[in-house]
């Protein structure tokens, strides 16, 4: 791996180890605080139609985020081998649908400050997917 090639890409492997980070420890807080966390959230939307479906979104999103985190942090080995970021990328890509997902939960139950918290995150997904976007690149 030439020098030039990291630094070049160096804002999206900066990213991506902050993804890996960010979704790989909020994974694995729901997967070690289970029982926390779904009474936590039966709470947050026991006023909605979200209401009996806590576990099962639980679920859903703690794959997510596991899969954007290890997605990315498999991502700046494969880079460092291969000097691709398609791997960034997808990282990227799950990491937004996951952020994505919570957003909608905060809305619903009317978290409004808890999903205006979303949005950097967002931001920074967004414009990881466009440094990295395979099909963009000339």
């Amino acid at each position: 791996m030439q020098f030039e090639t990291v630094i070049k890409n160096l804002p999206a492997l900066l990213g991506a180890l902050l993804v890996a980070i960010l979704f790989i420890q909020s994974g694995l807080d729901k997967v070690f605080d289970w029982k926390g966390n779904v009474e936590w959230l039966k709470g947050h939307f026991s006023k909605t139609f979200l209401a009996p479906f806590v576990p099962l979104m639980l679920v859903k999103i703690t794959i997510l985020e596991l899969l954007a985190g290890l997605t990315s942090a498999a991502a700046i080995v494969y880079f460092l081998a291969t000097g691709s970021t398609i791997m960034i990328f997808g990282g990227a890509s799950v990491g937004a649908i996951a952020i994505v997902a919570l957003f909608f939960g905060q809305r619903i139950a009317k978290d409004y400050p808890g999903a205006a918290v979303l949005v950097p995150y967002f931001l920074l997904l967004m414009a990881l997917m466009f440094l990295t976007n395979p099909y963009a690149k000339a």
